[in-house]
């Protein structure tokens, strides 16, 4: 257990690593698995941090948490990807979207490239806005509305998330360039802004359904990401 220093009178206490054996289909690998807390009061201690843990519901929220591979601390190079929760495509395969195939591709990327992190970002839900706002969002694109018109639509911007929790667990765990799994320009800048990343990243193209053909034209159209060519 560790007690990172965050915000004012905040901090993030991580915890790991935790031996997961995963198998998925073929592919098989064991991941060291961390997770994270952020605490908004000062604690110095892990009795302090048992007590707080007793009132604060977490089963009423998600946590965050991060896999990693290989020996991160030290590796020269390693692969990072920042993946949004996304409960209906990482947990049920939804089609909709790309989130499970990008999930499950960079894990086999980082076992091959063999080292790695995968932070699972748990406050991500619809880009920000939650799994229950993320249903209502579901429902104005059956209407029609794009991605970022439902949410624009329901009161929300586009994009509202924030990588600052999981760069404060990246800097902790390392302090080596790593290279940015991603076709998302804002997580690139994010890095950038905390001087971890240079303009390295891979690009995560796949997983094309007919479900999903409108989600990842938006995603290049409005969102700005970075298509690694031109198969629409």
């Amino acid at each position: 257990m560790q007690l990172i220093p965050y915000k004012q009178n905040e901090q993030i206490c991580l915890v790991g690593p935790v031996q997961l054996p995963v198998k998925q289909g073929n592919f098989e690998a064991t991941f060291q698995w961390y997770t994270w807390l952020k605490l908004d009061q000062p604690i110095s201690s892990k009795e302090e941090v048992l007590d707080y843990i007793l009132s604060a519901n977490l089963q009423e929220s998600q946590q965050s948490s991060v896999l990693v591979y290989g020996d991160f601390e030290h590796e020269e190079e390693a692969l990072i990807r920042m993946h949004s929760i996304c409960h209906t495509g990482d947990i049920f395969g939804s089609q909709r979207c790309d989130c499970g195939y990008q999930l499950h591709e960079s894990m086999k990327m980082i076992v091959e490239h063999g080292c790695g992190a995968i932070f699972y970002l748990a406050n991500h839900e619809g880009r920000g806005i939650g799994l229950f706002s993320k249903s209502l969002a579901y429902l104005l694109q059956e209407e029609g509305y794009d991605t970022v018109e439902a949410n624009h639509a329901l009161g929300f911007e586009d994009d509202s998330r924030s990588y600052e929790e999981a760069i404060s667990v990246l800097e902790t765990l390392r302090n080596k360039p790593v290279t940015l799994i991603t076709n998302n320009p804002r997580k690139l800048e994010a890095l950038k802004r905390h001087g971890l990343l240079a303009d390295k990243h891979i690009p995560l193209w796949g997983g094309l359904t007919e479900t999903n053909r409108r989600y990842l034209e938006t995603k290049i159209k409005k969102a700005g990401h970075i298509p690694e060519k031109q198969w629409f």
